[in-house]
């Protein structure tokens, strides 16, 4: 991906020289108790991990890895601290050129579909933190990979989650870093679509396995986005090399709820997928990326998934 050179953005926010916070509480004991039933580390890892990649509660996946079946206990929202953005990243710094970057193409393409529909696009703030930051759904920890908040509009970022797809996840490459920038920034696009709030409003009607199902959708639906924007910034910027799709298309197989679950569990339970199979969101990806087209995106009206 022949990224360098190109615009970046100015809304990003920097938090990296502010010291951590020190709420929270931790989990040096290797251990984690859930309704009664003591969970390893590596289960809890991959459940940050799952959040952050692509949204999902961690409570969720900790209660699938478990055994259960629960759908996701809310998270108190704390009164984050108020930061304006702080505009370019630091010169040198490449992974924050890399995500700027990768940012501004988001609110490029973003922009022009949103006016193309007539309406306008709101450009989310992208905040890089170390360890741990306040935001408006609770407070980010680094483990959790990356996330989008809709109460704040922002998507956070530690950038040591980049080394963790490499080395943890078995996702490499530079594209598939920006294939979860953007899947993140697809949340935001939901969030402006009123699609979150109109999914949130359903959750309380519905029961553990429906709450599922739902999310399932939602999270493909941002997979489509993802495949919209790398289709349009490529024609924008012929950016793209030979591999690169690839790249993206093995981040989202890597973690399918499938995948997921037998690696951990030996077991496959598809009533409690909250993301979708591997093969679900390698297909999502490609259909937005093949058509370009948000109507293509429409994962709530089709019947199979």
């Amino acid at each position: 991906m022949r990224w360098e050179g190109n615009r970046e953005s100015d809304n990003i926010e920097d938090r990296r020289d502010e010291e951590p916070g020190s709420g929270g509480g931790g989990m040096g004991s290797g251990n984690f108790a859930l309704g009664g039933r003591h969970i390893g580390i590596g289960a809890v890892v991959l459940a940050l991990l799952g959040w952050g990649v692509f949204g999902i509660n961690p409570l969720t996946t900790l209660s699938l890895l478990s055994g259960g079946s629960s759908a996701p206990t809310a998270v108190q929202q704390q009164q984050p601290q108020h930061h304006a953005p702080t505009g370019q990243p630091r010169t040198g710094d490449k992974n924050a050129e890399f995500v700027a970057t990768i940012l501004a193409s988001t609110e490029d393409v973003w922009d022009q579909m949103f006016q193309q529909a007539g309406g306008h696009y709101t450009r989310p703030t992208l905040v890089l933190y170390r360890s741990m930051t306040p935001t408006a759904c609770g407070t980010g920890q680094a483990a959790m990979g990356p996330f989008y908040c809709p109460a704040d509009r922002k998507v956070y970022l530690d950038m040591d989650f980049f080394d963790t797809m490499d080395r943890q996840l078995g996702a490499p490459g530079v594209f598939a870093r920006a294939y979860v920038v953007a899947h993140e920034v697809g949340h935001h696009v939901q969030n402006l679509q009123g699609i979150t709030g109109k999914v949130d409003a359903q959750r309380g009607r519905l029961d553990a396995r429906q709450q599922n199902a739902l999310s399932v959708r939602v999270e493909l639906q941002a997979d489509c986005y993802a495949g919209i924007w790398a289709n349009h910034s490529d024609q924008a910027r012929h950016w793209l090399d030979q591999g690169d799709i690839e790249s993206a298309l093995n981040a989202a197989s890597q973690i399918g709820d499938d995948k997921l679950q037998r690696e951990q569990r030996g077991v496959v339970r598809p009533d409690s997928f909250t993301h979708g199979t591997s093969a679900q969101r390698v297909h999502w990806f490609t259909q937005g990326y093949k058509t370009g087209d948000i109507k293509a995106c429409d994962t709530f009206s089709v019947q199979q998934l």
